[in-house]
């Protein structure tokens, strides 16, 4: 999980000037916990907890689901993000020049996919699973998740460049995992991403998501991937980078964008590669994050 430090995230970076907050995290870390037993090894009240567990919840830092018990239902919470990576500087020029885009995980613009694979709207499944044929049907750009086992989705970016600006700084993040049949949190996969046909890097991801219920997953949807990791490629003039950890060296510069042309975003699992586990994507109303592909792309004036 990759965090800009600047005041659009305040209320994440605020959940850690508690030391409260920061011992229940600590708690967290051994093992999901209630309510109630949060509030026993804090030695404070159920009420405080909980309002300190909405503030940890709205910040996508812990997720709680309700379960079943012996004296009812319980409300059982459990840390999302493995890490956080506070990434102070980012390079970017002011933000009168830059634009950004939300990209519905459904609204690709090419694929070649191959089983287990399938699509699922915020309300059900789309067509039938495990038949990539229904990746063409029209109703996939009402798809807030999709899967597949190896192949790849592409994106279009629209390119809003006039004249002679060029990109200097662009960034998409996304939530994904591996696809797994059923789910299996051990299932490593090779994910590689490209724009316009230029491979940026390549994650392998450590798991398909199913043990932990999703923060938007809808309650319909049971057994498969709950969630994923939500991570941001950034690519600059110094070199394309995974959550701040470079991963190659393709700049902007390398990516050849022009005036009127839009830039091409693909997300490939190979079959030839050493861990082919597929690909799971997650967005708004899916997963632990409420967001489609966020891109955004600063710009460098025309020169005078």
């Amino acid at each position: 999980m990759n965090i800009h430090v600047n005041t659009r995230n305040m209320p994440f970076l605020e959940c850690f000037a508690s030391e409260t907050r920061v011992r229940m995290i600590e708690l967290l870390n051994e093992k999901p916990m209630n309510i109630k037993e949060m509030a026993e090894a804090l030695s404070v009240s159920s009420a405080i907890v909980t309002k300190h567990i909405q503030k940890l919840e709205e910040a996508g830092i812990v997720a709680t689901e309700s379960i079943s018990g012996t004296r009812g239902r319980r409300k059982v919470c459990h840390l999302v993000p493995e890490s956080v990576t506070l990434q102070l500087k980012t390079g970017e020029p002011p933000d009168r020049n830059r634009y950004s885009v939300s990209i519905p995980v459904g609204l690709y613009t090419g694929y070649e996919v191959r089983p287990t694979c399938g699509l699922a709207s915020d309300s059900g499944i789309i067509g039938m699973t495990d038949d990539p044929r229904y990746f063409s049907d029209p109703e996939h750009v009402k798809a807030r998740h999709l899967w597949f086992a190896s192949g790849h989705v592409e994106y279009r970016i629209p390119n809003y460049l006039v004249g002679n600006q060029t990109i200097r700084y662009l960034s998409l993040a996304f939530e994904i995992c591996s696809e797994a049949p059923g789910y299996n949190e051990n299932w490593p996969s090779d994910i590689s991403f490209y724009l316009n046909d230029t491979r940026l890097g390549t994650w392998t991801c450590p798991g398909d998501y199913g043990s932990t219920r999703g923060v938007h997953t809808p309650k319909w949807w049971e057994n498969t991937s709950q969630h994923g990791l939500l991570k941001t490629i950034t690519v600059r003039p110094d070199g394309s980078f995974l959550d701040g950890v470079k991963m190659s060296d393709v700049t902007t510069g390398h990516l050849a964008v022009g005036t009127g042309t839009d830039l091409r975003f693909r997300i490939a699992s190979d079959e030839s590669a050493e861990h082919c586990g597929g690909v799971s994507l997650f967005g708004r109303q899916f997963g632990n994050y409420d967001q489609d592909i966020e891109v955004i792309v600063v710009y460098e004036p025309a020169p005078q």
